[in-house]
């Protein structure tokens, strides 16, 4: 996704419409970068759109070779995934030596059904992955608490459809929904409260979170166990909380003001399983550099 605006072309569903999927798991290290085995660390492919969208194969291989072993996909449409069938894709990734744990997607933009919501189910359950992730929330969706609590239902509904595919549903944040609406906080006063626990896990982005102005290892504290997966995602600087999600102040985790060696000490109470690096903007446009960097930076200096 080249900048916020075409994400949101992309996912351009409505507050019912789009499920997501990601995850990560354990990777294996070198006994001079050995970090805890039970970490789990991934890569979400949306921060090599472009390059996914030149040469499918040649781009896996090149994260292969940075030595991620798991992956969240961001291209699911008419039942494919980066243009292939669930095995055929499937079949690519573990002849890398990789393994397809979450997948951000989306429905069709006339709404979520048990319909569309069954087949997204059984295409990925094709994929054998674990997580399917709602990543986006319309505009228009947002500016009620009704529409939130709408969203709450419907997503418990197809959390159910998911788990019957032995596939975990789940919500990944951006900042808006830390906003004021009806003077209450969706995130903390709809989402957390009314979404089931059981059906629907939270993705919890660390860059945006920080970017509203709320402390991850507090949230941790106040609804332990609910934020199975991280996006691993930092910060150039640190600013006043704000609630639109327009921002290219991202950076490789490790080299901006997210504080991750204390949210990473809390990752047990946190409840997660996976964390998948990600940067949805690259200053110097070279995202695998970026990549690079960010899982060097987990391996020797946050995951010690």
């Amino acid at each position: 996704m080249e900048n916020l605006n075409s994400r949101r072309n992309f996912l351009k569903l409505s507050a019912t419409t789009a499920l997501g999927a990601l995850v990560l798991s354990d990777f294996s290290l070198s006994a001079a970068n050995a970090a805890p085995k039970n970490t789990g660390i991934g890569v979400q492919l949306y921060t090599i759109r472009d390059a996914m969208a030149k040469d499918v194969v040649g781009s896996l291989k090149r994260v292969a070779d940075l030595g991620f072993k798991y992956l969240e996909l961001a291209n699911y449409s008419n039942g494919k995934f980066y243009g292939y069938e669930p095995a055929e894709f499937k079949k690519i990734v573990n002849d890398l030596g990789m393994q397809i744990i979450s997948s951000h997607t989306q429905v069709e933009a006339l709404g979520i059904t048990i319909d569309n919501a069954t087949k997204m189910a059984e295409d990925h359950a094709k994929l054998g992955v674990k997580y399917c992730i709602q990543p986006w929330v319309v505009e228009e969706a947002r500016k009620t608490l009704t529409s939130y609590k709408k969203m709450a239902a419907d997503w418990n509904k197809v959390g159910k459809i998911m788990k019957e595919h032995k596939i975990q549903f789940g919500y990944h944040n951006h900042n808006f929904e830390f906003d004021t609406v009806e003077g209450k906080i969706p995130y903390y006063d709809v989402l957390l409260p009314e979404l089931d626990k059981d059906l629907v896990t939270m993705e919890l982005d660390l860059f945006w979170a920080t970017k509203a102005g709320q402390n991850p290892v507090e949230m941790f504290k106040k609804y332990p166990g609910r934020f199975q997966l991280f996006h691993m995602k930092d910060a150039q600087t640190k600013e006043a909380p704000f609630y639109q999600p327009a921002t290219k102040d991202f950076a490789p985790v490790g080299t901006g003001i997210v504080n991750f060696k204390e949210i990473l000490a809390n990752r047990e109470k946190a409840g997660l399983k996976y964390m998948f690096v990600e940067q949805d903007y690259t200053q110097d446009g070279k995202p695998f550099d970026s990549i690079k960097t960010s899982i060097t930076n987990l391996r020797t200096k946050l995951l010690l």
